[in-house]
């Protein structure tokens, strides 16, 4: 969620009274956001650069509000603002309009067909006698940013250009040229620049060189001129220092291009509604014409509303309330979203202004009624529905297998799903045509291009990173692989598999053979060709000639094994022998990984349990009716029922995770439906009762939980049962064997917490590279280490050569999982800038 900073007083100016903290975090969570923190920009720098650095910051109290990402009305104080007015209902929610201007035409934006190569849309509007102070002129510079990290993508969607319109004049032309032909004076520099020139200044820019990759590998660049030739903006890069905005300016000119038009129209009417009320005319915007290369001509900005209509029934029924139709059209429009009943039964007509762009769907209308009522408003009550959850099938027999191939003496891996198209093709010896992978559209590294095909690469990179360990090295993993597959809507989908590698002097095909049998035996899938498994020879580039073989099960075949080929060890910087096996595990358990398990018990199970003929349930002897005593309590007395709900209250059944005779005995024992107010036992009761036709196929119970009826006295017995001589007796026994039973487990609580605890450690190789060949690399690596955190310790290093004169440091430590992450590390060390460049984990292996 992007996170909003504004000062306190000056929001609160705004807003036309003052909160205290917890008032105004109460006022955030009714309206859906989440006050995050309360700060002040002296104490973030404190926290992140150091005291001596935050010596002249400013004291002025910060609120950081956390917004919905969809939201991004909200991302500056003033549509904040606007928002809660509207919620408080102290204002209405303001009309926005396209103008046109007073005099003359509107401005023009041109579009010329080069663009169509780099950034094809474009889009415009002015903002026509705006007010500029500071705290605004800040808000407006901000939400730009806010925009660009947001919707725009980091600038790859849409890029933000604004300008001061006094200084430049119409018609605009949108086109493309080679970097030499632009040549323009940037923002905030002192000289021309051509954009070739500009592209090599701005890679040392800590806040620009994000973004040249968007289209530095361009033939074309994307540039703006005015009428006279003046150079607006070179987007997504940089705007031209000629046109840039200042506090007294008094018309602005907003252009967004972009390779979206969707996305250019959303951000184009977000930055001018939230401005509109500092111009003359509140909120107004003055239109602009935008004319595309087939000479089609569209105005800019669009500022449309667009109504939907549903029924109040299907907000309360979603909802969980019950509100009356023009009550929920006032929640609504406490919203922004100004709704009224138009009189056809509960139907509601709802507007949806251009600023909420977020509202896509019928639910995301009910989603705001729920926030204007208030989630703390709306009645707890329990599902009406009961479910039994199950362990996904797939995910079971995964977790077996890995038991028994760790008892089998070999050690899982876990390796990243993401790897490079080296891994899968050329190292392999196939080409990446033939892999069905699914590649990354823009990858960061190149370590991380496609998804991975196949579970071999990722063990052998393990291998190759541990290979001075002692030998052999025999490693597996179960997980999945991503492959193409045009039947599936998404193009793709996952397959689970099952890889192991033995890494050794001697190839060891007899081991990983070894392994196959034994993993088909835990399958129980017998040796035969049928309906068991064999293998056969086959040829493949990743095995050596010969040593091949190709798994068959039930004459389909799942994978592969045999000797690797020399070349493929080679590859992967390997000097000695590797046996591999890898296979799909999917087909084993009878259905793909997409079907759901309906039904618990196994077929086999049900073969061996027949339903009772009708002729037998006549035959079948009558029975005295069940006891109500069990290990619980009496089922006729209070006391042995809240005894029941309280052991069910974290349980579906009596015992074990499936329904068996053990349920069947204590369910006869509840005399009647237990109450309301035993709501774990009654929602056991209703599973229970939905087992009646089917209790001969229960499992049968292991215990005993229904204790035996009381035999009735006899005539003789009167003077026996004078005095109960046992009742007490048993109570006072059962009293004190529960004291025991918590006093013991108690103790062991006790004595297990004494015991330390395992910490889970993680081995990193990290590359850390530099800028360029004069950089300090002892000055680097003495940086690298300086940074501390508790679970960190560094290891060994290196200089490692790259090319060109230039070296990378590849330094090792080893962390606490729980404390320390990669993505802590690598901000840390990217924080020295000077020196660092960028930092890849090269190996990342547990302990």
């Amino acid at each position: 969620m992007p996170t909003v900073g504004v000062k306190r007083d000056l929001l609160f100016r705004a807003l036309g009274r003052t909160y205290t903290d917890e008032e105004f975090d109460e006022l955030c969570f009714e309206f859906g956001l989440e006050l995050d923190e309360i700060t002040s920009e002296k104490e973030i720098i404190s926290k992140e650069q150091g005291d001596s650095k935050a010596s002249g910051a400013s004291d002025v109290i910060l609120y950081k509000i956390d917004v919905p990402a969809n939201r991004y009305d909200l991302l500056c104080l003033e549509g904040l603002v606007r928002g809660l007015q509207v919620f408080k209902n102290r204002v209405d929610a303001p009309r926005y309009r396209r103008v046109s201007p007073v005099s003359g035409d509107p401005q023009r934006l041109i579009i010329t067909k080069e663009t169509a190569a780099v950034r094809a849309h474009a889009v415009a509007a002015v903002l026509r006698n705006i007010t500029f102070t500071q705290e605004r002129y800040d808000s407006f510079i901000e939400l730009q940013d806010k925009l660009h990290q947001n919707i725009c993508r980091k600038r790859s969607l849409v890029a933000i250009g604004t300008h001061d319109l006094d200084t430049i004049s119409g018609p605009f032309t949108y086109t493309a040229k080679p970097p030499a032909d632009i040549c323009f004076k940037p923002l905030n520099q002192t000289r021309e620049y051509t954009a070739a020139q500009l592209m090599s200044l701005y890679k040392t820019d800590s806040h620009l060189r994000h973004y040249l990759h968007i289209i530095e590998d361009k033939p074309v660049y994307p540039v703006i001129y005015d009428s006279n030739g003046v150079v607006l903006s070179m987007p997504p890069i940089i705007n031209g220092d000629h046109s840039k905005i200042s506090l007294k300016t008094r018309n602005v000119f907003v252009e967004c291009t972009a390779t979206d038009l969707t996305k250019a129209k959303i951000v184009l009417d977000m930055m001018v509604t939230m401005f509109s009320e500092y111009c003359a005319q509140r909120f107004t915007v003055e239109e602009c014409e935008v004319v595309h290369p087939d000479g089609k001509t569209c105005l800019y900005p669009e500022l449309s509303y667009r109504k939907e209509k549903l029924s109040a029934e299907f907000i309360n029924r979603k909802v969980g309330i019950n509100e009356s139709t023009e009550r929920i059209a006032q929640l609504l429009t406490r919203m922004c979203l100004f709704s009224q009943a138009t009189g056809v039964d509960d139907e509601i007509e709802v507007e949806i202004p251009p600023t909420r762009s977020d509202v896509i769907h019928s639910c995301d209308i009910m989603e705001d009624a729920a926030i204007a009522y208030g989630f703390n408003n709306i009645t707890h009550t329990l599902p009406r529905t009961y479910t039994v959850a199950n362990q996904f099938p797939l995910n079971k027999l995964t977790e077996l297998l890995r038991q028994d191939l760790a008892a089998a003496g070999f050690t899982e891996a876990l390796n990243f799903a993401l790897c490079s198209q080296e891994d899968i093709a050329d190292k392999l010896g196939k080409k990446i045509s033939e892999t069905r992978a699914a590649h990354i559209s823009n990858p960061k590294t190149a370590e991380f291009q496609v998804a991975r095909t196949m579970l071999l690469p990722g063990l052998l990179k393990t291998v190759a990173a541990n290979r001075k360990m002692p030998l052999p090295l025999k490693l597996f993993e179960i997980s999945d692989v991503v492959l193409k597959d045009q039947t599936k809507d998404v193009g793709a989908r996952n397959s689970r598999r099952f890889c192991a590698v033995y890494y050794n002097k001697s190839p060891g095909f007899e081991v990983i053979h070894g392994l196959l049998d034994r993993t088909m035996q835990l399958l129980e899938v017998k040796a035969g060709r049928g309906l068991g498994y064999h293998i056969q020879a086959a040829e493949d580039s990743i095995f050596f000639p010969g040593r091949c073989a190709e798994i068959f099960v039930h004459g389909k075949s799942v994978g592969h094994l045999g000797v690797l080929h020399p070349d493929v060890i080679n590859r992967f910087e390997l000097t000695m022998p590797c046996s591999a096996l890898e296979m799909d595990i999917e087909p084993f358990l009878g259905y793909t990984a997409e079907t759901l398990l309906t039904y618990d018990v196994p077929m086999q199970e049900t073969r061996k349990h027949q339903f009772q003929t009708h002729n037998e349930s006549k035959q079948a002897p009558s029975h005295s009716p069940p006891s109500t005593k069990t290990v619980f309590g009496d089922m006729n007395a209070q006391g042995g029922l809240k005894a029941l709900n309280d052991f069910l209250a974290n349980k579906s059944y009596i015992e074990g995770f499936v329904a068996s005779q053990a349920d069947a005995a204590v369910f006869d024992a509840i005399p009647s439906p237990p109450s309301q107010s035993f709501c774990h036992l009654r929602r056991w009761y209703n599973h229970i009762k939905s087992f009646q036709l089917e209790r001969a196929r229960l499992p049968s119970a292991k215990s005993q939980f229904v204790l035996p009826p009381t035999p009735p006295a006899s005539p003789n017995d009167t003077n026996d049962n004078d005095i109960d001589l046992f009742g007490s007796d048993d109570e006072a026994e059962s009293l004190e064997a529960a004291r025991i039973r918590e006093q013991r487990l108690a103790e062991y609580a006790a004595k297990k917490s004494k015991k330390p605890a395992l910490v889970a450690k993680s081995s990193i190789l990290l590359d850390v590279k530099p800028w360029d060949d004069e950089t300090d690399m002892a000055k680097m690596e003495e940086c690298v280490r300086s940074v501390s955190m508790d679970g960190l310790l560094w290891g060994q290093s290196k200089l490692v050569p790259v090319g060109y004169g230039i070296k990378k440091l590849q330094i090792g430590c080893v962390v606490e999982d729980d404390k320390v992450g990669t993505d802590l590390l690598e901000e840390a060390i990217t924080a020295f800038e000077e020196y660092v460049q960028s930092v890849d984990v090269a190996a990342f292996n547990k302990i």
